[in-house]
């Protein structure tokens, strides 16, 4: 009996060491030694116990491992409820809210920790699960489960439309003394867009701030384009002696971001050099993203080659700064290719960005190697950001049909994807598809967003539906309360000007609760442009160049305006203010992928390989153009330099692109030409003649649209 007795202490203690090293294990997130462990405990004396298996849950999802926890967890023969929070816990962590909603409703029992584990993987969701986590936390009160200030908290960052009731309920409960439902208040009220009342709960915790509640008001401001209000904030956080530590330097950063403040960002960043912090991977991103945003791409990358040990976040913020600069995107794409030799393993952020890049690009054949990746990648949580993705890519590289079938096949569509879609059918002419496309979101019960809006009210310029335009802009405020905003009222400016209804649309611009702003001169420059409304245009310019003076674009436009009217002094005038001003324009230039290689075109171009044989073609094409009635249109093109017009638009870039992807591809095969600036009227009248001659179906990709030529007409119907 005594040696039994002593086998027995022996076997407890050897258990006991064996939970102390594995708990360690845990502790470090050292996955190595724990699973040496793990093998070593399968192959010894020591008997199975539910205890020590939940262990192994912990340890495989603190590091990552979601496969290994749950095949842990599948081992367990009894598995309690710590065993399915264990799990559970892995799922939140990972932010796979749907996975964690199927284990939950497989516990016998739940208790306050499984209620609350659940309700952060919805709330790390930021807001797609906002009504998942109201219907569990009311089934949870109905249940008559105690809710703690961490159960609140995270029902609280879930949502965004029911924060006064669930302030309401903290205070009626006693839960608003907890610091962590406070600050989620912050949070949600500031991405409600209730500033205010963030303030006033930050200003009734004077004595209960700790970090986090500065970093989400700092955070807050930004959000709001508060700039010099987040950095006060800043500065006293600092004089009240709280610790500063990366989150709230992001934060600050995030401030500075929203309100694209360069100098103020520069001079932050000057500081956090002297402290070192800018090499951290937390705030080196916010800097990446800072510069990225206001057009600073090459101090971007200064910022991202000097943190230490760059994390995913970092890669793809990188990414994403190349991306949303456009000259920049073939970078972005390397980006892309960097991380992953890296050893760093794309997930959806990664690919939204860099598929994006390749949007930008209209790459058809890098597009499509991505999505051949994303097929070989899972992404359990947010597969359908990635789709969204991929048909905005088909889209924008002229392939609609494709971008349809994705949309069709999609297992699950939000508003976003109806967003991209109805984008889509607006950008390629199809304004009668786009708004049917609107109508079906609706008939689904999907609430449209001002982003839905811009699309439909874009899909009516585009195709001159006044009428419905002015149906859908008035129902944004009186059906949907959606205030319209600068975009919305430029998309009203151009349908009316498309329209040539000028006097509508200068009342409405008398109308607006603001100034048009860049956009909307410019809308308005543009249309009157294309109609000849001299006096109108003049003006436009005139309130475009007082907002911004190195606008290019409004001189050329203006002084071609005075051009294509004969009044040759205004356009010597127009001209050499530009001169004066040092204003250069932009040049125009177009591409064309061919065989994985992008060529790309400039006015008079004669680098290309080709381009004997281009001018050839041109010269063969433009007999055959006038023989079929084709007019050179030289208001395009106004005499300069004792060159004609005609011979100068005879040489646009766009022209040379089409010209080359014809004479380089077998007869049939459609082309796609992108241009960087708007398609001049001369060129879309020539591609239409050349579409007509060639049988060939030429989509061109221009800054405004998709003009799809084919036998002689244009998806656009002359309507651009």
């Amino acid at each position: 009996m005594n040696l039994l007795s002593a086998q027995l202490s022996q076997l407890q203690s050897a258990t006991l060491r064996f939970r102390d090293l594995l708990k360690a294990c845990i502790g470090r997130r050292d996955l190595t030694a724990g699973r040496a462990l793990h093998a070593l405990f399968l192959k010894s004396f020591v008997p199975p116990s539910t205890y020590l298996a939940n262990h192994f849950v912990l340890l495989y999802s603190s590091c990552g491992q979601l496969a290994l926890a749950h095949q842990s967890f599948d081992e367990i023969s009894q598995p309690n409820v710590f065993s399915h929070n264990a799990l559970l816990a892995a799922y939140a962590r990972l932010s796979h809210p749907d996975a964690a909603h199927r284990l939950f409703l497989r516990i016998p029992f739940p208790d306050l920790v499984s209620y609350n584990t659940l309700l952060s993987a919805f709330a790390a969701a930021d807001g797609a699960c906002s009504l998942d986590s109201v219907r569990l936390f009311s089934h949870m009160r109905r249940l008559g489960s105690d809710a703690d200030g961490f159960t609140l908290s995270s029902v609280i960052s879930s949502v965004v439309d029911d924060v006064e009731q669930l302030h309401s309920l903290a205070i009626a409960s006693g839960l608003d003394s907890y610091v962590s439902v406070n600050n989620a208040l912050i949070s949600s009220y500031s991405k409600g867009g209730l500033l205010n009342e963030a303030e006033r709960v930050f200003g009734g915790m004077v004595t209960s701030r700790d970090a986090v509640s500065w970093n989400c008001m700092i955070v807050a401001y930004g959000q709001h384009r508060r700039g010099p209000k987040a950095l006060n904030l800043f500065q006293e956080m600092m004089r009240r002696e709280f610790e500063v530590d990366m989150y709230t330097l992001a934060s600050l950063l995030t401030a500075f971001t929203s309100v694209k403040d360069l100098d103020g960002g520069a001079q932050f960043h000057a500081q956090l050099i002297k402290t070192g912090f800018e090499r951290n991977s937390h705030v080196g991103s916010g800097l990446i993203d800072l510069y990225s945003k206001v057009g600073q791409i090459r101090d971007a990358r200064k910022v991202f080659e000097e943190v230490d040990d760059p994390d995913l976040v970092v890669w793809n913020t990188m990414i994403s700064g190349y991306s949303v600069n456009d000259e920049f995107s073939e970078e972005g794409i390397q980006c892309f290719r960097e991380m992953q030799r890296a050893g760093f393993r794309p997930d959806d952020c990664s690919f939204v960005c860099a598929i994006s890049a390749c949007s930008n690009l209209s790459s058809p054949s890098q597009g499509k190697q991505m999505h051949g990746l994303t097929i070989k990648t899972e992404f359990p949580s947010n597969q359908i950001s990635v789709d969204n993705a991929l048909i905005s890519m088909y889209s924008k590289c002229g392939n609609l049909r494709d971008a349809h079938m994705l949309f069709k096949r999609m297992p699950k569509q939000n508003v976003v994807s109806f967003n991209t879609m109805i984008g889509a059918y607006a950008q390629h002419g199809l304004g009668l598809e786009a708004l049917v496309l609107f109508k079906e979101m609706l008939n689904l019960d999907h609430v449209p967003t001002s982003i839905t809006f811009i699309s439909v009210l874009s899909a009516c310029a585009h195709t001159g539906r006044v009428d419905e335009g002015w149906k859908y802009f008035n129902s944004m405020k009186q059906k949907y309360d959606i205030q319209p905003g600068e975009e919305h009222y430029s998309c009203m400016l151009d349908l009316l000007a498309r329209a040539g209804k000028f006097d509508e649309a200068e009342g409405l611009v008398k109308r607006m609760p603001f100034d048009p702003g860049l956009i909307g001169w410019s809308t308005l420059l543009s249309a009157c442009r294309t109609h000849g409304n001299l006096e109108l245009g003049a003006m436009a310019a005139e309130k475009l160049l007082q907002l911004e003076p190195a606008n290019a674009a409004a001189y050329v436009m203006l002084s071609n305006m005075y051009a294509s009217t004969g009044r040759w002094d205004e356009f010597a005038t127009v001209r050499k203010l530009m001169k004066d001003r040092g204003v250069r324009k932009k040049p125009g230039c177009s591409w064309i992928e061919l065989e994985k290689k992008i060529h790309v075109f400039v006015a008079d171009d004669v680098t290309h390989p080709r381009i004997k044989d281009i001018c050839q073609f041109l010269e063969e094409m433009s007999k055959k153009m006038k023989l079929a009635g084709y007019v050179p249109d030289v208001r395009w093109a106004p005499i300069r330099d004792n060159i004609t017009g005609e011979t100068r638009a005879g040489y646009h870039s766009e022209k040379l692109a089409v010209a080359f992807g014809l004479i380089s591809t077998a007869e049939g095969v459609p082309i796609l030409v992108v241009k960087n600036l708007r398609i001049c009227g001369d060129c879309h009248s020539s591609i239409k003649f050349i579409s007509a001659i060639t049988g060939r179906e030429i989509t061109v990709r221009d800054a405004h649209r998709f003009h799809c030529f084919s036998d002689g007409n244009c998806s656009c119907g002359d309507f651009w």
